[in-house]
């Protein structure tokens, strides 16, 4: 058995499998022993562009001023080939101190021995102070790999008086959520008032990224199924397949079919000028134009409910600290910097994401208690059961691909049940590929 990660990394390199272990040998320590030997100098790998990455490193400068025994040196490496990245460092065993990873593939990286758990790193308070999604989304065989400054969610976006025109109740919260048939009649009553294309799916966010998992497989929670069945992550079977699931995916295509998706769209566009007056969108949308377009216009709005209550994404970049750490307690220290309430409310102004622990959150602008957003914090303190984490297994990158080629192709009128088996067949034959991903 061969773990995929490496294989794709080693072939990359041109290496043999003689010469490219799955799990290698950490070269430095593999915990932490609460004690920084000496002065240490650190790298790290960090994914982000524009605003968000000069924040990060004036994050990183603060914390490098704030003491005399860790310096943390950032090495950017660019988002679209971050992933391919990681594992050809991890093949030649060139991994940073510490790595930043987008949340799900965590999963993979800890089974491949690339990260060590964080529970005897990361002090015990600061662990408690973390929302509940953020330990979910970070944990692998009930260990903790991975912690982040920001958490995230998707909800729907619309103009009020767009929906009042129609006479569509504005819901309130997920315990209020419209259901898909409200969600769908809703849809149509608008197109019929004017609006060609009332609803903006963000499709052009593309296929190739984390969107389409992200944003789309809360449909399939919410109808009862999942992207695989998490008793034993053995297969997709019976999850993504099954008959409620299929209907829902069903609803979806027919928005697409009765056209009230706006597939033309290549920016925000369509929402900001109100041509299309709903938007499935991320909560960075709020901060990223949409609240001053609409002003006091706008509703924030829970996914509609499938069938078992309305559901959505979660899960954002996190870190990690990697096997090649040589003082684990020396990246500790500076995960621990990262998650102090001035460093997440330095990242909340560049990002506008949640941070990650309540007494950040409190201190926010959109996402305390009655504000704005505070959807998104209800949502994400009520994980697993609200805001659900994608699939805690190192079989996830294909799972991912496989589920987003299925809404591709389900939004171009494709077969659904076709669609979905084909995901569920992808799926169960990497896992079998991979022995069922054993824990080491």
């Amino acid at each position: 058995m061969r773990r995929t990660i490496v294989i794709a990394a080693c072939a990359a390199l041109g290496l043999t499998a003689g010469g490219c272990s799955g799990t290698g040998d950490a070269s430095g320590g593999s915990s932490c022993d609460g004690k920084i030997d000496g002065k240490r100098t650190i790298s790290t790998f960090y994914h982000g562009g524009g605003e968000e990455k000069k924040t990060f490193l004036n994050v990183v400068d603060s914390f490098n001023k704030s003491q005399d025994q860790v310096t943390v040196k950032v090495q950017s490496v660019p988002e679209g080939t971050y992933n391919d990245s990681v594992q050809a460092a991890s093949a030649s065993d060139k991994l940073p101190d510490v790595l930043d990873f987008d949340g799900p593939n965590l999963y993979n990286y800890a089974w491949n021995g690339d990260l060590i758990p964080l529970d005897d790193c990361i002090n015990v308070r600061t662990q408690a102070e973390l929302l509940p999604s953020i330990t979910q989304q970070g944990t692998y065989d009930e260990k903790l790999y991975g912690v982040g400054a920001f958490d995230s969610g998707v909800v729907l976006y619309a103009y009020k008086s767009a929906l009042k025109k129609v006479g569509a109740r504005v819901p309130t919260g997920v315990d209020d959520a419209w259901t898909a048939a409200e969600f769908t009649d809703t849809l149509g009553k608008l197109k019929k008032a004017g609006y060609e294309r009332p609803l903006d799916m963000h499709m052009w966010y593309g296929r190739q990224g984390e969107w389409f998992s992200y944003a789309f497989s809360p449909i399939v929670q919410s109808a009862g199924g999942d992207l695989i069945d998490r008793d034993g992550y053995r297969s997709a079977a019976g999850a993504l397949d099954k008959p409620e699931v299929v209907k829902a995916m069903k609803t979806f295509q027919s928005w697409y079919t009765k056209k009230y998706v706006n597939t033309e769209a290549q920016d925000d566009t369509p929402f900001l000028k109100k041509q299309s007056p709903i938007a499935w969108n991320g909560m960075w949308a709020y901060k990223n134009g949409y609240k001053k377009a609409a002003g006091d216009d706008l509703a924030v709005i829970p996914l509609p409910d499938f069938g078992t209550g309305s559901k959505t994404g979660m899960g954002s970049w996190q870190f990690g600290i990697t096997r090649k750490a040589e003082d684990p307690d020396a990246a500790a220290a500076f995960l621990e910097y990262l998650l102090t309430k001035k460093s997440q409310l330095s990242m909340y102004d560049a990002v506008g994401a949640p941070p990650s622990t309540e007494r950040a959150l409190k201190e926010t602008d959109i996402y305390a208690p009655d504000g704005p957003m505070s959807l998104v914090t209800d949502s994400l303190n009520q994980a697993p059961d609200v805001a659900v984490p994608r699939p805690q297994t190192p079989a996830y990158p294909t799972i991912t691909q496989a589920f987003s080629q299925a809404v591709d192709d389900i939004s171009l009128g494709k077969d659904v049940p076709g669609a979905l088996k084909k995901a569920v067949d992808t799926i169960d034959q990497d896992i079998k590929d991979n022995d069922g991903y054993p824990v080491q």
